[in-house]
């Protein structure tokens, strides 16, 4: 459980301070140690399945007082396969190559100087996350199996359940021999404490990870004095080409967008070639009410579904996170590069085709950190990408885009060996 604290500033200081003492440890742990540590979080958080699902079940009944929505409750719950998912999720970050100490490349210079790029942890890393408290694990296990130490500050939402989750961590790395501060989650829902982890604790934060919701996204790109991988939204586009194969079509959409619906992942905006829209639009439509989604259409759509509400212009910007989407006809690939090109928050967008021209234009016109072809946008994820888990999806373009796993955790340094080499 979470402690309020009487002065922010100087324990927010004092966890920097920690943090940073960590970091050089971790810096120079062997492999082995880190996976060992990773295990024993695992193992932990399993034999603390039921205190976990326990201190979940206050946070949840507090929100439901509160009158959440339900997309909120589902990102907030915990059962027991999801306790599970967590710690097996560790348990794959610890099978994982460890990329510190990993050579990027290497040449020799004509004046016999041999020169490697080394990746090397960033050293302290910053999150802060609302309502998953999933994120407490993946972030902090992340973290260290990169080098790096973590201060996680999790919504006042979530507080039970990631203090609890973080308990698990703390064993973990006890049991290995690590410094506990390693992973520290900040002691108060003050949101004071996250102002003064945006000005970056003295110069002991190096990286700000935010996860949540657009106006917590928007106030760390706003405020934040360190650098920040982030997106401000999953604005997530499927386009059905004329080409597509029907069957795939409406099972790829359905999922898309229905599977969990308050993921970043999740489509928000379907768009339909006009060339096929008899074949395709009244089909995908039915099959999406079928699973109980409210269906808005471009108003040159009525044709097909008489009865719908009709979309407007705010849809086409909408991150609903909820059973909505929007649909609309488009002038084949070009309308749908056109229109994402316009709309989309670069996050993930997905097409539906067998024409390989038409894939080919998705791929190379459209700039988003994800593009798929014939799969759900609900792969968008790190551990579906074979990272064992992921801090968060980042779509600026420096250093990290897409899933950030324990490579984007990590920068680089040159090492350069002589023989006794001097510069004229």
């Amino acid at each position: 459980m979470l402690d309020q604290v009487q002065d922010v500033k100087t324990t927010m200081a004092e966890l920097g301070r920690r943090a940073r003492k960590a970091a050089g440890a971790l810096a120079i742990a062997p492999t082995e140690t880190k996976n060992a540590a990773l295990l024993a979080m695992a193992d932990a958080i399993e034999e603390n399945s039921a205190g976990i699902l326990s201190a979940n079940a206050v946070d949840v009944a507090r929100a439901k007082e509160n009158g959440v929505a339900g997309s909120f409750i589902d990102r907030l719950e915990l059962n027991a396969e999801r306790v599970k998912a967590m710690a097996d999720g560790i348990r794959a970050i610890a099978a994982l190559d460890d990329p510190v100490g990993d050579v990027i490349a290497a040449w020799d210079r004509p004046n016999g100087l041999k020169i490697e790029r080394v990746r090397t942890p960033l050293g302290v890393i910053g999150v802060i996350y609302e309502s998953r408290p999933n994120v407490t694990a993946d972030a902090g296990a992340l973290c260290l199996k990169a080098g790096n130490a973590v201060i996680l500050r999790g919504g006042s939402d979530s507080a039970q359940s990631s203090g609890a989750i973080h308990d698990a961590l703390a064993a973990g790395l006890k049991k290995a021999g690590l410094p506990e501060d390693a992973i520290q989650i900040v002691p108060t829902t003050d949101r004071a404490a996250v102002g003064e982890m945006l000005a970056g604790l003295s110069g002991n934060i190096d990286v700000i990870v935010p996860r949540g919701g657009k106006s917590l996204v928007a106030r760390v790109q706003s405020e934040a004095r360190v650098p920040v991988f982030a997106h401000l939204e999953g604005l997530c586009h499927i386009y059905v080409d004329k080409s597509a194969d029907l069957g795939m079509a409406c099972e790829i959409v359905v999922n898309a967008k229905m599977r969990r619906t308050g993921i970043c992942g999740a489509a928000e905006t379907l768009l339909i070639d006009r060339a096929a829209a008899d074949k395709f639009a009244t089909p995908l439509i039915e099959a999406l009410e079928a699973k109980g989604c409210l269906v808005r259409v471009d108003h040159d759509m009525i044709d097909y579904a008489r009865g719908r509400d009709e979309a407007s212009e705010d849809d086409w910007t909408t991150e609903y996170l909820d059973a909505i989407i929007a649909v609309k006809l488009v002038d084949g690939i070009s309308g749908a590069i056109e229109h994402i090109g316009k709309y989309s928050s670069h996050h993930t967008e997905a097409v539906i085709a067998e024409d390989p021209e038409v894939v080919a234009r998705f791929f190379n016109e459209i700039d988003s950190a994800i593009l798929l072809h014939n799969a759900s946008t609900q792969f968008a994820d790190g551990g579906e990408f074979g990272m064992g888990a992921e801090i968060g999806i980042a779509t600026g373009k420096m250093h990290a885009r897409g899933p950030v796993g324990v490579e984007q955790l990590t920068s680089f340094k040159y090492l350069v060996r002589g023989s006794g080499q001097t510069r004229a």
